[in-house]
C-alpha cells in the first residue's frame, strides 16, 4: 500500500494510563466503526486495499502513555481528510480516558515531486557529458561499428573474417591494408605479410577465384611474382602508382577492383602495372596460352581469365555481409547465374556453360558498343548518353519504378548503384548483398519480408512503386512510395 498512497495520516495521542499498541489499533477500530457508512469503514477500506495498515508509536511516562498514529490512504482528498477527522472522536483507549488529535496529512506525491526536483538539479550537474556530437559524427560512429570488424587469423595470416568460407579472396600485401578494406566493408582479404609468401596460400588459392590487390610500387611488383610463383592468381588489381592500399580513399579502393585485369594480361611483363594500363585502355595484344597454363578447357576460372582480358570492368571479388561475389561462380548463384551484389557496387554473375561473364551493372556490354559502333554511329551516342547514371534518390527512382522496369535496385550512400535485380528476387538480393545499403527502389510491392530484412540490414531509405500491408513497421527505415517522393 505505502507504494501506492496518496496521502499519509499523521495523528497523536495521550492516554490517562499505561496503553499497548493493540489497544490503539482496536480503539480506532471499534470507535469509528458505522461512524462514516459503509464506504468509508475503515476495516472495508484496508480489505480492499484502499488504506493501508495502522502505524502505531507508544511511549509511557509517569504512568501516561502519548503516541503518534500513521494511516496510509489511497483515497482522494476529500474522502482522507474525512477519514482522518473521525480519528479525532477517540475518547477511551483500553480502559483509560484518551485524546487524539490530526498533526498532519502528507501529500505523498508532493514529497515524491520534491525529491525528482532534488535529484533532476544533481543530475544536471554531474551527469551530462560536455560534449556534444554532430548528426554527421553520430551517423559515421554508428557506420564504423556496423562496418568493421577485428582481423581475424587464417592459418596464422590476417585475415577478414570470411576468407575461410568464401569462394572469392583479395590478396593484400599487409594487416594494415586488410584493416583497411575491411573499414569499407570488404571482408574477404587475406595479407601474404612480406615478399616471402607462406606455402600455404597455395592452399588457400587453389579453389579460389583470386585477386592480387597490390601496392603501386616495385615492391607489389616483386609480391606478384611471389604469390604466382606459389599459388594461382586469377586477377590483378593495383593501387595508384606509389600508393599503398592501406591509403587508398573509399572511391579509390573499389575504383582499383573494377579495373583489375586477367592475371594472363600482365604475366612475364617486366613492368605489370604498364601492362595492366594497357589492358584497361584496349590496347593490350592477346595474351600466349602458355600465360595460363593451370586453366583446363572448360575450367571456370581459366574460361574467365580469357573471356575477361577486353573487359576490364569486371568486378567479381568483393566479398562482404552475407555472401560471395566472385567471377568463377559458387553455389546456387553461380549455378542459377543470379546477379550477386559485390563491395564495389557492381552486379556479377558468370555462367561456366556459356563462358559469359557479367560486367559493371551501369555498364553496356563493350562488344555490343563495339557493334553498334560499327554500323551506326548514332547507336554509339545513344550508348554514350546511356552511361549518364542517376546520381540521387529521386532520379533513381524515376529510372527504376517510373520505367515500370519491373526491378529492385540497391543504392550506396553517394547513391551510386551496388546491385540490381528482379523485384521478385527482392528479398535474396537484400540479405544477400556485399555492403548494406542506404537505399532501396523497389518497383513492385514493399511487403512486410523485404521490409524486415531492409531493416535487419541498416537500409535508411526504401521507395517503392506501392505499400503491403505491415504488422509491424521498423522506426528506423524510412518508408515511402515513389508518388510521396515526387511530391
Amino acid at each position: 500500500m505505502e507504494d501506492t498512497a496518496k496521502y499519509l495520516i499523521h495523528a497523536t495521542f495521550t492516554a490517562d494510563g499505561v496503553v499497548e499498541r493493540s489497544d490503539v489499533v482496536g480503539a480506532i477500530f471499534g470507535q469509528t466503526e458505522g461512524l462514516l457508512g459503509e464506504e468509508l469503514d475503515l476495516r472495508e477500506l484496508q480489505q480492499s486495499s484502499k488504506v493501508g495498515r495502522i502505524d502505531v508509536e507508544v511511549d509511557v511516562t509517569r504512568g501516561q502513555a502519548e503516541g503518534t498514529i500513521t494511516i496510509a490512504s489511497g483515497l482522494d482528498r476529500v474522502a482522507t481528510a474525512t477519514l482522518a477527522a473521525s480519528l479525532e472522536t477517540l475518547s477511551r483507549i483500553g480502559p483509560c480516558q484518551a485524546r487524539c488529535e490530526v498533526s498532519d496529512i502528507e501529500d505523498v506525491r508532493a514529497a515524491k515531486r520534491r525529491r525528482v526536483v532534488e535529484r533532476a538539479k544533481e543530475l544536471l550537474n554531474t551527469a551530462f557529458d560536455d560534449s556534444v556530437m554532430s548528426s554527421d559524427e553520430i551517423l559515421q560512429e554508428v557506420r564504423e561499428h556496423v562496418r568493421v570488424e577485428d582481423v581475424t587469423e587464417y592459418e596464422g595470416l590476417p585475415a577478414g573474417p570470411r576468407v575461410a568460407d568464401s569462394d572469392a579472396i583479395i590478396v593484400v600485401e599487409g594487416r594494415s591494408d586488410v584493416l583497411q578494406l575491411l573499414k569499407y566493408g570488404i571482408k574477404n582479404a587475406v595479407a601474404v605479410e612480406g615478399t616471402n609468401v607462406p606455402d600455404v596460400v597455395a592452399e588457400l588459392t587453389a579453389e579460389r577465384t583470386v585477386t592480387a590487390f597490390l601496392d603501386g610500387d616495385r615492391g607489389g611488383d616483386l609480391i606478384l611474382r611471389e604469390l604466382a610463383s606459389v599459388g594461382d592468381v586469377d586477377y590483378v588489381a593495383l593501387a595508384p602508382e606509389d600508393k599503398s592500399v592501406e591509403d587508398l580513399a573509399h572511391h579509390e579502393v573499389f575504383e582499383a577492383l573494377r579495373e583489375k585485369v586477367p592475371y594472363a594480361t600482365v604475366a612475364g611483363a617486366s613492368d605489370p602495372r604498364a601492362a595492366a594500363v594497357a589492358a584497361t585502355d584496349g590496347s593490350a595484344t592477346p595474351a600466349p596460352e602458355s600465360a595460363n597454363a593451370d586453366a583446363t578447357p572448360g575450367d571456370g576460372r581459366g574460361d574467365a581469365s580469357t573471356e575477361t582480358a577486353a573487359t576490364p570492368g569486371v568486378e567479381s571479388t568483393v566479398e562482404s555481409n552475407g555472401g560471395a561475389a566472385d567471377g568463377g561462380g559458387s553455389g546456387a548463384n553461380a549455378a542459377s547465374g543470379r546477379v550477386t551484389s559485390s563491395a564495389g557496387g557492381d552486379a556479377v554473375s558468370e555462367d561456366a556453360d556459356d563462358e559469359r561473364v557479367a560486367v559493371d551493372a551501369d555498364a553496356s556490354d563493350p562488344r555490343a558498343a563495339d557493334d553498334a559502333d560499327a554500323s551506326d554511329p548514332r547507336a554509339a551516342d545513344d550508348a554514350d548518353e546511356g552511361d549518364e547514371s542517376p546520381t540521387s534518390l529521386r532520379e533513381h527512382v524515376s529510372a527504376v519504378v517510373g520505367e515500370s522496369t519491373g526491378t529492385v535496385r540497391l543504392l550506396d550512400d553517394e547513391y551510386a548503384v551496388q546491385a540490381d535485380a528482379s523485384a521478385a528476387d527482392a528479398f535474396e538480393l537484400l540479405r544477400d548483398a556485399a555492403v548494406d545499403p542506404h537505399a532501396v527502389v523497389l518497383d513492385g510491392e514493399l511487403d512486410q519480408k523485404v521490409l524486415d530484412v531492409a531493416a535487419q540490414r541498416g537500409v535508411d531509405h526504401v521507395v517503392a512503386a506501392d505499400l503491403g500491408d505491415f504488422v509491424k513497421r521498423p522506426t528506423s527505415v524510412r518508408v515511402r512510395t515513389a508518388t510521396d517522393l515526387a511530391v
